[in-house]
């Protein structure tokens, strides 16, 4: 099982592409999320992505899992690829 499944997947306070767990989710579709390092932030829960092919705290090569099909496309070519 993984530590940190989730990528933060929007541009806010410098964390995109980050690594993250959520530790509580709450009304509205909002979570807590905590980073690697040790910051917490409460956000949307639309603001996450599944962390696709990383071992529990790689970050080398984050993918996302489940987003816009062009990025799945593009993920499944740097797959074949590597």
């Amino acid at each position: 099982m993984q530590d940190f499944p989730y990528v933060y997947r929007w541009d806010r306070q410098d964390r995109k592409g980050q690594l993250c767990r959520v530790l509580a989710r709450g009304n509205m579709n909002s979570c807590l999320v905590e980073f690697v390092d040790g910051y917490r932030m409460v956000t949307s829960r639309t603001a996450l992505g599944k962390a696709a092919g990383l071992v529990s705290g790689d970050t080398e090569g984050v993918g996302f899992s489940g987003c816009v099909s062009s990025d799945r496309a593009r993920h499944a070519a740097i797959k074949a690829a590597s």
